[in-house]
């Protein structure tokens, strides 16, 4: 009898996965793990909820692998760890769910060929989360296999939000603001309505600060405006993203660079940001630790992005009432948050320095006009929740339309 979910977050490097026991109407973490080493020598990990390996498995000189090869021995792994047919479902991140997707929705083969169509709106991110997809369909013919969107949480933005000031004939065709990491945000959101009922109700802004990096405007726990924009690209300076950028200078670019489009997309994709800035690493850990000037100079840059872009927020909301950090930058870097609250005292942010350094919960002090919180993001317990959620409403048998065996052939 199927038992358990199983959740991926494929990207071009990596798989991230977890696996849940179902449970009325709770998921339990067995295990969590990643395939890394995309392209390079991939290897996969297994690991119990206590951090505790309990698979280990490495390709030798393998670098192409499709994420087919990649993903049987995980599949593999479960059917040998829980029993035979163990799996009642896959639930996917998908970066973009366009116009059209705002909520979960099971993949059969129109809504995969609607998914297919958007790729060019998240070119770094949606092949990768579709490859998955369909290496499932092949591995496993008949399981059931849901999305969940980043777009989904800021769908009912207002409209003015929402808008982009070009001309109606761009806009018709769907270009607008749809804004991402909403599946971190939703579980963030229903977080804070569990730690704190009454703040959840107010104007929070939350910070998921990690290699992709964007705020959210929240009022009543509903998302009001965010920092990404029609891709990923936009907002707040990122790992390798430089966030939003004068359109000028991607002409500048293309004109007077003679950046062709590829070349653009790589410097403003791959190239910029934390990376760009300081010509040393993406990675927070390591530019905090370096005494290259450069580096001071990146981490500067990011923090003022940060500042400027809740100021902003703050505006649209009409005031602030909380502030909470998230993601690996957000959740584990002490001197980045106390750097962005001493810059918003204006708003009556004051953290309290122990609270931060130790990395507890609440890190503001009792006199701060406005509450300052860490709370760690759990996408893949969303995903898991969606995909259980939506699995027992569709009990029934499932129409594939010959997904899968057009898939596997």
């Amino acid at each position: 009898m199927p038992k358990a979910i199983l959740t991926l977050n494929a990207g071009s490097s990596s798989i991230k996965f977890a696996l849940y026991e179902l449970g009325g109407s709770t998921q339990r973490l067995l295990s969590r793990g990643a395939i890394e080493g995309i392209g390079e020598t991939p290897r996969f990990t297994a690991r119990a909820p206590d951090a505790t390996v309990l698979e280990s498995y490495a390709w030798q000189h393998q670098a192409a692998r499709s994420h087919e090869e990649l993903l049987q021995p995980l599949l593999v792994w479960i059917t040998n760890h829980l029993g035979g047919e163990a799996l009642a479902g896959v639930g996917h991140r998908v970066v973009h769910g366009g116009p059209l997707f705002h909520r979960p929705v099971r993949i059969d083969e129109t809504v995969l060929t609607a998914l297919e169509r958007l790729v060019p709106l998240a070119p770094l991110h949606q092949p990768h989360n579709l490859a998955a997809v369909k290496a499932v369909a092949r591995l496993r013919p008949g399981l059931p296999q849901v999305a969940c969107f980043d777009t989904a949480f800021h769908h009912e933005m207002p409209a003015v939000a929402r808008g982009l000031p070009l001309p109606r004939t761009y806009t018709a065709a769907g270009l607008r603001r749809y804004g991402f990491h909403g599946i971190s945000y939703e579980y963030l959101a229903g977080r804070l309505r569990l730690l704190a009922p009454t703040l959840a109700k107010g104007r929070v802004i939350m910070a998921h600060l990690g290699n992709g990096a964007s705020l959210c405007a929240l009022r009543n726990g509903r998302s009001i405006d965010t920092t990404m924009s029609f891709t990923a690209l936009d907002g707040l300076m990122m790992g390798t993203r430089c966030g939003s950028i004068d359109a000028g200078v991607v002409l500048y670019l293309q004109q007077t660079c003679g950046l062709d489009v590829a070349a653009v997309e790589r410097t403003l994709y791959h190239d910029s940001g934390l990376l760009g800035v300081s010509g040393i690493s993406n990675d927070m850990r390591a530019l905090l630790q370096s005494q290259d000037p450069r580096a001071r100079e990146a981490i500067d840059l990011f923090v003022y992005r940060i500042v400027k872009e809740i100021g902003a927020l703050a505006s649209a909301l009409g005031g602030l009432d909380a502030l909470v950090f998230s993601a690996g930058i957000g959740e584990h870097a002490a001197s980045i948050r106390s750097e962005v609250c001493d810059a918003l005292a204006w708003l009556g942010v004051e953290c309290d320095g122990l609270a931060n350094d130790r990395h507890e919960a609440l890190i503001s002090t009792s006199h701060s006009v406005v509450r300052v919180l860490v709370i760690g993001t759990d996408e893949e317990a969303m995903i898991a929740a969606h995909t259980a959620e939506l699995l027992r409403k569709q009990s029934l048998p499932y129409p594939n339309h010959g997904f899968e065996e057009r898939r596997a052939s």
